[in-house]
């Protein structure tokens, strides 16, 4: 497990998203699908791959609107861990965060408090004066002034220029870990390519931060995953007064139900908290244990990117929300005009697309990709230890995986589910009258 590997772990996670997305594209043959009888590929996938040398365990969520979201939920929660994997199982969801905060930053835009085009130095004057580097990823004192103010929509849709530790490289890499600019983490243990260093203390100071750093792009003019969703957690605690976690917990985890998702796991829930694995020589080596797990810890900084601990049953009802166009349960969350927004090709028109990152990416919204052509109308994002979470904003249909080691293609997983889902699909539409 090298330092490059996990470096790009999230992007590798990225890639393989394209494919789950052109899998769940036939909306009406993934919803009859719900019927556990017309899953036996992804019965057979999950049963292949939990097992001894294997993974200890996975879920599997498949949800409709007006009817009980089916789990596949097979092994324990690590080899060690007696616990059976289930739905309420605690997964580490990282980049999975990166959707709910996009859309908190849509409830205050809907609300009036903030602009989707209005630049972040009216909230973090720090930010009114960037330097852009001259060459990207080259010298961080090589930079000219920058030409375009960051926007929220830049920061939302990673088209803002930020440096981000986990796909940069050189010594604009190595100042974000000199200056504790890390929006995540991993592990308690010191593990080369993992251990980053001490973090900054608080979301102001990583704002701060980060301002201080030269931008590698342009704002506005390329899709660079980057911190703008933790950015952009940091202007929701100034905008609204509260905390981010408190803001997250009051506006979207309490009215959806969403009992047991948070930037830390509590000590009496630690039993819950699955093991996370890093992948090395195509064997799995535990990095984070539930008993001594970092996310016991209150957390440097609430990471809106990469730093909720969730549950498969807890992000169905956040995705279901979604897909209900803000309500879920009869209670309204966002309105409908908020979460179309945020489901819609956010980018803006100067930024490029095709491929990128591995990954088909031509529209991307509050956090996450859009699907465009046949994939058109799903809505989702991924997770850097192998979580992937879609709604289908046509049927309402919500679909997910969860599993927990890094990196996530260093196993064929998530390629085999995709594959499994498509062969479901493919039997049902035969079976359609």
């Amino acid at each position: 497990m090298t330092g490059s590997l996990m470096h790009r772990r999230e992007a590798l996670a990225l890639g393989l998203m394209g494919g789950l997305a052109a899998a769940l594209a036939p909306s009406r043959a993934l919803a009859a699908m719900a019927a556990p009888e017309l899953a036996g590929n992804l019965r057979k996938f999950a049963s292949k791959w939990v097992g001894p040398g294997k993974l200890p365990g996975l879920v599997v969520a498949l949800g409709l609107p007006g009817r009980e979201t089916r789990y596949i939920a097979q092994g324990s929660e690590g080899f060690l861990d007696a616990d059976a994997m289930t739905p309420d199982t605690l997964f580490r969801i990282y980049s999975m965060t990166k959707p709910v905060t996009g859309m908190a930053a849509m409830l205050l835009i809907d609300e009036g408090k903030i602009g989707l085009d209005q630049p972040i130095s009216d909230f973090l004057p720090k930010f009114a004066k960037m330097q852009v580097q001259v060459t990207p990823d080259g010298s961080v004192t090589d930079v000219r002034p920058a030409k375009n103010p960051i926007t929220v929509r830049n920061l939302i849709t990673h088209t803002s220029g930020l440096a981000y530790g986990i796909v940069q490289t050189g010594p604009i890499r190595d100042e974000l870990f000199k200056k504790g600019l890390i929006p995540g983490q991993v592990s308690r243990l010191k593990i080369p390519g993992l251990d980053r260093g001490p973090h900054v203390k608080g979301l102001a100071a990583f704002a701060d931060g980060m301002a201080g750093m030269p931008l590698v792009y342009e704002p506005g003019t390329k899709w660079s995953y980057s911190p703008g969703l933790d950015l952009m957690g940091r202007i929701v605690e100034i905008v609204s007064g509260q905390t981010f976690d408190r803001f997250l917990k009051d506006r979207f985890f309490d009215p959806l139900g969403m009992t047991s998702t948070g930037f830390r796991v509590a000590a009496n829930d630690a039993a819950r908290l699955a093991t996370n694995y890093g992948v090395l020589a195509g064997r799995l080596v535990p990095i984070d244990l539930p008993e001594n797990s970092v996310y016991l810890d209150e957390p440097d900084f609430f990471y809106g990117g990469a730093g909720l601990v969730s549950t498969p049953r807890d992000y169905d009802r956040f995705l279901r929300m979604i897909g209900g166009l803000g309500a879920l349960d009869g209670a309204r969350v966002m309105s409908e005009a908020a979460v179309r927004k945020a489901t819609s090709n956010l980018l803006p028109p100067e930024v490029p697309t095709g491929g990128i990152m591995g990954m088909k990416l031509e529209a991307f919204g509050a956090g996450g990709r859009v699907g465009t052509g046949a994939e058109a109308g799903i809505f989702g994002w991924s997770g850097a230890a192998g979580t992937v979470g879609m709604v289908d904003m046509h049927s309402g249909l919500t679909s997910a995986i969860y599993v927990q080691f890094m990196p996530p293609n260093a196993l064929e997983v998530l390629p085999e589910f995709q594959q499994a889902l498509k062969a479901d699909a493919t039997a049902l539409l035969e079976r359609r009258p």
